[in-house]
């Protein structure tokens, strides 16, 4: 097939793209694994003109929407350190001119975040990290509406004495050799294929030689040519600097300095320095001999001052020499903090799939971590990030499994639920599932089954057994063949079938409160929902939810679902619980203000389904979650980002309030129902509280309270007069927790209200104490202030002294053209690029 169809198939089937890490080494190359991602298998190996190197197609080790199963190839080695390379290059094969963005996994844990948006012309990701099995799992995750791909994948064996991080992984910032060249020197002068860029500054002065470099004692193996130039400061007096920037100032920083003395030096010429990386590191001092190479590197990371490193080296006074440097590698420290599930559970299920011929397409990289990415069928124990998961139930009912109950189920020790109900499964029911002592539940109806059930199996107690559906079954003790169905629950004590009574009252209490259903989604009392525009029967919202797989998050309404409409367009679906606190006037509310309304910063309704009992919400899909989980999950955001979200946030009032007619009041504004999109653009959510104002002169009216304690207005709560003031009261909240990270309501502080604990602070005249610490004060001071004090104006408790959200909106932008005035002359500051494209020398095809 051509590059495009191939692309095509890919970007349908790389949902959840992932890569097994059961890669054949390549013993001509030194332990070398090299993928050419998309390549066809016929035209698979091939040798790269300009390495040498071989590269293999990687259809043997991806797993697909087809039948195929993955080919597990032993390559990886358990505790060996690995340079791990993934490219990425975008060259349409969609005909979409979508240049995608997505998030790459290692294993259970991210890697990094790949952006060809911004590297239109490609990228890569390296990371020096050792295994912890001889496995490898490197998975490419969808987190918006553009398709992930990657070009290729390398693997490259390092000596075990180098590059060890005090914790972690090493995630490569940039590699560069000081020279004026414009050559990258990879493999073959590299034994590592390390990648080395060109790097050089008009104010230093290059220094060459000629001769060769005695590199074999050298543990780094750093090529010859490397180390041929080098670079000094063209004052001989100032020190040679290199700075570089981070991603967030929380980066850990390890740097890797490789000096070599390549000058010819007179009898009285003496080249001394100290190394400098802030006024807490520094090393020295360093005198290189000649013919001798220096690895120079700090065994424990570095937290530079913000989110620019700067690096020195500075002559002492006893050299008569400037400072000198050949090459510099600088990584930051990446911490896997998920374990992987317990290898033989993992065994065991990878056992269980191949015997049963399984192609699942979610079954695919780790079995149960991430959460969000767990097997269909599936559930885990999650004791805590450094703990193995443990399988705990097992669901492959109307799997379409045939044969026998295979015995590789028994190697998962911690199961506690079996389901292999509605199958074709045929043979006995085993003796070994009488021995797995975590096991409570077993479903084995609608099979096939023949034979007793053994005796040991049905004297267990505490097991919940179900054998209905299987004709040719029988129990040890009634062998009567002539009934189709047999049940045999195993009830453990008196307690448990008190249990089973208690259910059945409260169900016959539940049906008689309830009273007759709603018919087509109605009750006498309940008027119909005026449009009918966009509305999805039961049996559609099942289809796209694929019968509620994969859950996003639970809120008051009920559960919410991950979701495809065609296919194609991601969306959320909310699904109306039968418990559900707001029920269908909720519902009702939600559907009608939405079908009505349109803004960028409201998340936009897409349908509903109003089918008898069967009430569903679907919004457009927001890839990033809502922005309560930012703030108080372990992401870093910085001082822009928040001003933006809430720019965001308050145009969506603005909306509500100036825009619509009658004006809407939200009633619910808090951080949980602001959602991000994959662009990080907040959108308003929730609107099941939702009121609209009477046409007239009126501006408030009286109405129950409703809302979320903590972000509800004071005065609204105290004289049921609800206005649009009541939202810009709950916005302020919303920017208080923006500024602050704080818990809006926290009983251990001397004043629980995040507005009440402010204003005591603000007392004290220091900012510093009220700003997230996470921002470590990289931030606008006039901006932040100006912020903070918008805030509390919002949170006043007369609603006639609040502004507008007009005015608000205007404010916010005052403080974000402040922080950008900040942050460009940030940018203005000499560093070095580490955002280096891809040259001719790159081997992969762009896909």
């Amino acid at each position: 097939m051509n590059k495009k169809i191939r692309g095509l198939l890919l970007a349908f089937l790389i949902q959840y793209f992932g890569i097994s890490g059961f890669l054949q080494a390549q013993d001509q190359q030194q332990g070398f694994i090299n993928l050419d991602c998309g390549l066809q298998a016929n035209e698979s190996p091939y040798t790269e003109p300009t390495t040498k190197l071989t590269f293999t197609s990687d259809a043997d080790f991806i797993k697909t929407g087809k039948s195929s199963r993955i080919q597990n190839v032993p390559g990886v080695t358990q505790g060996t350190n690995y340079l791990i390379v993934a490219m990425f290059v975008y060259g349409n094969y969609d005909d979409l001119n979508a240049h995608p963005k997505f998030d790459l996994y290692l294993g259970p844990n991210i890697w990094t975040t790949v952006d060809l948006q911004r590297k239109v012309n490609g990228t890569r990701a390296e990371i020096i990290h050792i295994p912890r099995s001889n496995s490898l799992q490197v998975c490419l995750v969808k987190t918006g509406t553009t398709t992930p791909l990657i070009s290729a994948l390398e693997l490259r064996p390092l000596r075990d004495d180098t590059y060890i991080p005090q914790s972690g992984s090493l995630k490569n910032l940039f590699r560069v050799y000081l020279t004026d060249s414009k050559d990258t020197i990879r493999y073959p002068e590299d034994v590592h294929d390390r990648l080395w860029s060109p790097f050089f500054m008009s104010d230093w002065e290059l220094i060459r030689t000629s001769l060769p470099v005695d590199t074999s004692d050298n543990e780094y193996d750093i090529p010859e040519d490397v180390l041929a130039t080098a670079a000094t400061p063209g004052n001989v007096s100032a020190p040679l600097t290199i700075s570089w920037n981070l991603e967030t100032p929380n980066d850990l920083v390890y740097a890797y300095l490789h000096v070599a003395e390549i000058q010819d030096l007179r009898d009285n010429d003496t080249r001394e320095f100290n190394i400098s990386a802030g006024p807490n590191v520094s090393y020295g001092p360093v005198s290189p001999e000649e013919s001798q190479v220096y690895n120079l590197f700090n065994t424990s990371p570095v937290k530079c001052q913000g989110v620019i490193c700067h690096l020195q080296l500075i002559r002492t006074q006893d050299s008569t020499l400037p400072p000198i440097l050949n090459a510099i590698e600088a990584f930051t420290s990446l911490e896997f903090p998920q374990s992987e599930t317990h290898a033989n559970d993992v065994a065991a299920i990878k056992s269980i799939e191949k015997s049963y011929g399984l192609s699942r397409i979610s079954w695919q990289g780790d079995p149960c971590v991430p959460q969000q990415f767990l097997w269909d069928g599936l559930t885990c124990e999650y004791t805590n990030m450094s703990t193995p998961p443990r399988i705990h139930s097992l669901d492959l009912s109307s799997s379409e499994l045939t044969g026998l109950i295979v015995p590789e189920i028994q190697n998962l020790t911690q199961l506690q639920k079996l389901d292999l109900s509605n199958n074709n499964l045929t043979g006995g029911v085993p003796e070994f599932l009488a021995k797995m002592k975590s096991l409570l539940v077993i479903n084995l109806s609608g099979n096939n089954l023949s034979g007793s059930v053994p005796q040991a199996l049905l004297d267990k107690m505490g097991l919940n057994l179900n054998i209905q559906g299987n004709p040719n079954l029988c129990s040890s003790s009634s062998c009567n063949k002539k009934k189709n169905s047999i049940m045999l629950p195993v009830v453990a004590s008196l307690a448990s079938l008190a249990a089973i009574i208690a259910v059945v009252t409260l169900l016959l209490v539940c049906c008689i409160k309830k009273g007759p259903s709603r018919g087509k989604g109605l009750s006498p009392s309940q008027p119909s929902i005026e449009t009918k525009k966009r509305r999805f029967t039961y049996s559609e919202v099942l289809t796209m939810t694929n019968n509620t797989e994969r859950v996003l998050g639970k809120g008051g309404f009920g559960m919410v679902y991950h979701g495809y409409i065609n296919g194609t367009e991601e969306v959320a679906v909310k699904l109306l619980s039968p418990s559900s606190a707001q029920g269908y006037k909720e519902f009702k509310t939600e559907v009608e203000l939405l079908l009505r309304v349109y803004h960028t910063n409201l998340v936009s309704l897409v349908g509903y389904c109003d089918e008898k009992d069967h009430l569903a919400l679907i919004y457009q899909y927001m890839a990033n979650g809502d922005l309560k989980q930012h703030l108080s999950g372990s992401s870093f955001m910085s001082w822009i980002d928040r001003l933006n979200i809430a720019i965001d946030a308050a145009l969506g009032l603005e909306y509500l309030h100036i825009g619509c007619k009658p004006l809407i009041v939200h009633r619910d504004v808090k951080s949980s129902n602001i959602l991000l999109d994959d662009h990080f653009q907040a959108k308003l959510a929730d609107f099941g509280l939702s009121r609209s104002f009477p046409v007239g002169d009126e501006t408030h009216v009286s109405t129950l309270v409703a809302g979320t304690p903590g972000y509800l207005d004071h005065e609204y709560y105290q004289t049921n007069r609800l206005s649009e003031k009541s939202d810009v009261f709950s916005f302020g909240v919303v920017l208080l927790e923006i500024i602050t990270n704080k818990p809006v309501i926290d009983q251990t502080r001397e004043k629980p209200h995040i507005a009440e604990w402010v204003k005591v602070m603000l007392t004290r005249g220091d900012i510093t104490n009220v700003m997230d610490p996470k921002l470590q004060g990289v931030y606008d001071l006039g901006s932040a202030w100006k912020a903070l004090e918008l805030a509390m104006t919002c949170v006043t408790p007369s609603s006639l002294e609040r502004p507008n959200m007009s005015h608000v909106v205007h404010e916010l932008k005052e403080c974000l053209i402040s922080e950008n005035k900040r942050t460009r002359d940030i940018v203005t500051t000499r560093s070095l690029d580490i955002n280096l494209s891809f040259g001719t020398e790159v081997s992969p095809k762009a896909r």
